[in-house]
């Protein structure tokens, strides 16, 4: 190995490390532990993406159909999710939000969001300068 890839080993290693500390973090800031986490990231990606069909969700959950199949359910049962025909194709529904879900997103946002501004406040103005840009990084990272 030559020494950039032994860096750019250490520099992945490390990031691994600090982005699963940090995720582990706001996990404990949720406002409704008693959704799984699978749940609750459908619940915003219907929040960002609007209504999806089925399919849609899971592909962008990346999940099976038939684990998707389950997902939804339960949070139609738990009446976070509404379900509606589609107006072009007969066979697919689409999904979106109802306003407990939308409600229960904004709010697992809002404290996992201050939890994070309360500690950001705390760093000097050069490494809330580096976070910001790093933050554009990570978004083209996860993006790929």
């Amino acid at each position: 190995m030559t020494s950039r890839q032994l860096t750019d080993t250490a520099l992945a290693s490390a990031l691994r490390l600090s982005v699963m500390r940090l995720a582990r973090r706001l996990r404990s800031e949720r406002a409704d532990t008693a959704l799984t986490l699978s749940q609750l990231a459908a619940l915003a990606t219907l929040d960002r993406s609007g209504p999806l069909t089925p399919g849609e969700l899971a592909a962008l959950e990346r999940v099976r159909p038939p684990q998707a199949t389950r997902l939804v359910a339960s949070l139609e049962a738990a009446g976070l999710v509404d379900r509606a025909d589609h107006p072009t194709d007969g066979r697919q529904v689409l999904l979106s939000l109802s306003p407990d879900g939308a409600a229960l997103v904004r709010e697992d946002r809002r404290r996992r969001d201050a939890w994070l501004a309360q500690r950001l406040r705390a760093l000097d103005p050069e490494d809330r300068r580096v976070l910001r840009e790093a933050a554009a990084v990570l978004d083209r990272l996860a993006a790929q």
